[in-house]
């Protein structure tokens, strides 16, 4: 057989291991005078070619399940990368003589990763490297949507083998401004009748009275005792029988204002409190009758977890309650009164830096109407309100939360200002001579001395007809 042949049989041979060996951009590492230049890394499913400077004669591989090799000819191998590890490549002279020993480092292929990584998030500074059969992303990105995204993208490369070095840049501090306002508003009227009469000789008396004592009182012409405000009783005497009559009134008219603006900074993703009141103790019984204390919080309460999505966009974990001691509706267990508590709110909104929204919101309008009456006398007109006891009660709540969050960094301490500022204890000259119960304090400058220096002794307020 002529040495042509031969020569095109290795050639084609060589063609086709090269057609069933996937394509890949190849690297050349080249190994002079036993030695190697580098370590050689090999991307999961690609090849590099190995050069050596003198003809061997045999090879092989420590590991073929992590990496495969072919022979191009006595000074060129082809390597291709089938699992994530490393392993050896040894190469052996005619002799039988070690020329050398290459480490092999077969990776995961990133080059895609990285290609469409560049894709979704353009201008984002993130280092994509590989460690074993995982990704390791570190840098900086501008906010942790972009980081989320990031982290998507590369569990679609290595499944549960993402490492997250990366870092959040930009202002990650959020304060919230939370507003409650609520009005309560009261009415209630009442008109009680009471008559009776009796024999001045004292056989007999009867009567139909609320208030029994305030009748006899108008009977006996003794001072009017009544549990109602107002109060108009009047005696006469028919034929041997001495009547009397007793009217009692009552309106009351109320109104409650409240208002708690609590303030509160945290970093992205971290939970801050806020309590501005106090505890009260609630006993509480256990299985065995013992009984034990628990402390109940009450006051202007704030909790709330921020967490800067993208740019000035915040998502709120916010928990909001303005409570106090309710001794209207009270529980009474084993003669201890527990008082309730009212007003809290808990949800989850998102919205951008400086904007607000309404989170909760409250109106309630109760209506109570009683009539109590003697039978059929409490129908009569006119004279049948004597018979009877009208009782009308009618109470609206109105509540309003509004939550505004801001993005904040920290400023100088000069330019904050503090409620005492403006005010200081009074000398003896001016507390006893003058009459001050405070002092004008140190203005501090800048626009906390523009706050400080505002006076509230005007008009102040709004009126509600």
């Amino acid at each position: 057989m002529s040495f042509k042949t031969v020569f095109t049989a290795g050639m084609l041979g060589v063609s086709l291991t090269m057609t069933a060996i996937p394509a890949a951009h190849s690297e050349t590492l080249r190994v002079l005078e036993g030695s190697v230049s580098s370590a050689l890394s090999v991307p999961m499913n690609r090849a590099v070619v190995v050069e050596a400077d003198q003809p061997f004669a045999e090879l092989s591989i420590a590991n073929p399940g992590i990496a495969d090799i072919s022979t191009l000819s006595d000074r060129s191998i082809y390597v291709l990368g089938k699992a994530p590890g490393r392993t050896t490549l040894t190469l052996l002279g005619a002799d039988g003589s070690l020329i050398t020993n290459v480490d092999v480092q077969v990776t995961l292929d990133v080059a895609e990763f990285k290609e469409r990584l560049q894709q979704i998030l353009p201008g984002e500074k993130i280092e994509v490297r590989t460690a074993n059969d995982g990704i390791v992303l570190s840098g900086t990105v501008s906010s942790t949507a972009k980081l989320d995204r990031a982290l998507d993208l590369a569990e679609r490369y290595a499944p549960n083998r993402v490492s997250n070095l990366m870092g959040v840049g930009g202002v990650q501090q959020v304060m919230l401004k939370v507003r409650f306002a609520e009005m309560q508003r009261s009415v209630s009227k009442q008109l009680s009748g009471s008559i009776g009469f009796f024999n001045p000789g004292g056989r007999f008396r009867a009567g139909a009275a609320n208030n029994i004592a305030g009748v006899n009182n108008v009977l006996t012409g003794a001072t009017v005792s009544t549990a109602l405000t107002g109060a108009v009783g009047a005696s006469f005497n028919i034929g041997g029988l001495e009547f009397g009559a007793l009217l009692e009134a009552l309106e009351n008219k109320g109104m409650v204002r409240t208002l708690a603006e609590p303030n509160l900074s945290a970093l992205s993703g971290q939970e801050a409190k806020f309590l501005a009141g106090g505890e009260v103790p609630i006993p509480v019984a256990n299985t065995d009758n013992v009984i034990t204390v628990e402390y109940k919080p009450f006051g202007v309460e704030l909790a709330f977890t921020p967490r800067v999505v993208d740019g000035d966009t915040i998502n709120l974990m916010i928990n909001a309650a303005v409570s106090a001691l309710d001794t209207t509706d009270v529980t009474t267990t084993n003669n201890i009164t527990l008082p309730s508590f009212t007003r809290e709110a808990e949800t989850t909104v998102e919205m951008r830096d400086g904007q607000s929204i309404a989170i909760a919101g409250l109106l309630q309008d109760d209506f109570t109407d009683l009539n109590a009456q003697v039978p059929w006398l409490g129908d009569i007109p006119v004279l049948g309100a004597l018979f009877r006891s009208a009782d009308y009660r009618r109470e609206q709540s109105e509540l309003v939360i509004i939550v505004t969050p801001h993005l904040i960094s920290p400023t100088r301490g000069e330019a904050l200002a503090l409620p005492t500022d403006r005010v200081r204890p009074p000398s003896e000259a001016e507390f006893f001579l003058l009459g001050k119960t405070a002092a004008r304090g140190n203005q501090p400058q800048g626009a906390a001395g523009e706050v400080a220096r505002q006076d509230f002794s005007g008009s102040y307020g709004y009126v509600m007809e």
